[in-house]
């Protein structure tokens, strides 16, 4: 797809991380942006600055796991600029599941895949058919994770179900826009390679009362701040990869039509090979004992 000046790409979870990486990589190469996410004090800040730096921009709060919310900013956004040629279905959250799976609260459950499938599936619902209809270029992008998306981290499984769920819709949505010649594209996103400085770690602070928590959690959440802390006062290295580098991903991503936006990655090439292996050799999954806590 060529992107150019006066088109018009979507963004949920757009008010910071990722999501206000590709807003702000959009915008630099002259698109409109129309960002959605679930805090309006973050996302109207997000929205000033974008239009601060020139930027056009239509700001919405949207619950993505609303699907009438979803609809409500489709119907928005053709209203405002009469046409979408990108969508990033970015919006995500933490679960913040404590224990084993069998000790997960239901409501756990329910919140992610709200947010982190459903949210997916609201928006390819919402924005697919007019983008199709359009007969103009476009492309979806959905991000997914390397927990899950290539194979799980046990401590996080919530999450790592719903991102492997997102590979999984997205693989089907490329297959199904091809079956029909569309011009729209499809790629799924691995944000990465390394570590990113999101607010995922702090979901919580957005967690609806219809799925509240049942009981009080055993540990505080902790914030990323104080993960990295415990890391490295244990004698390991973090590394994080800026979002900016994330969202430059994305745009050549798009422009290129390519399906997986899988940065080059030594550690996850090689789970992606053991898990690969074990499923040809039919043997368990040893690549998943180095995360599985006694």
């Amino acid at each position: 797809m060529h992107l150019q000046a006066g088109q018009v790409a979507v963004v949920t979870g757009a008010a910071s991380g990722i999501g206000l990486a590709m807003a702000r990589r959009f915008a630099a190469e002259g698109l409109k942006v129309v960002l959605a996410d679930v805090e309006e004090t973050a996302l109207d800040k997000a929205a000033a600055d974008l239009r601060a730096d020139g930027a056009e921009v239509y700001a919405r709060v949207v619950d993505v796991g609303e699907r009438q919310q979803v609809l409500d900013l489709a119907e928005s956004a053709y209203r405002t600029y009469g046409a979408v040629h990108v969508l990033c279905n970015n919006a995500g959250v933490g679960s913040g599941a404590e224990g084993r799976m069998w000790e997960h609260e239901p409501n756990d459950w329910k919140w992610a895949f709200a947010v982190n499938v459903w949210g997916v599936f609201h928006g390819v619902q919402a924005f697919v058919p007019r983008m199709i209809e359009s007969g103009q270029p476009g492309h979806v992008v959905n991000t997914s994770s390397g927990d899950g998306g290539i194979a799980p981290l046990p401590t996080a499984s919530v999450y790592a179900v719903t991102k492997a769920a997102v590979v999984t819709m997205t693989e089907s949505l490329y297959a199904h826009l091809r079956a029909e010649h569309t011009r729209v594209g499809a790629s799924v996103l691995f944000p990465g390679p390394h570590m990113l400085r999101t607010g995922l770690w702090e979901s919580h602070r957005n967690r609806p009362a219809r799925y509240a928590k049942q009981r009080p959690r055993r540990t505080p959440y902790r914030s990323l701040g104080q993960w990295e802390a415990a890391v490295r006062a244990a004698g390991q290295d973090v590394r994080f990869t800026p979002v900016e580098e994330v969202a430059d991903l994305v745009v050549a991503g798009v422009r290129a039509d390519r399906f997986w936006l899988l940065p080059e990655s030594e550690h996850s090439d090689a789970r992606i090979r053991a898990r690969a292996r074990s499923m040809l050799e039919r043997a368990n999954p040893s690549y998943l004992e180095s995360f599985i806590l006694d």
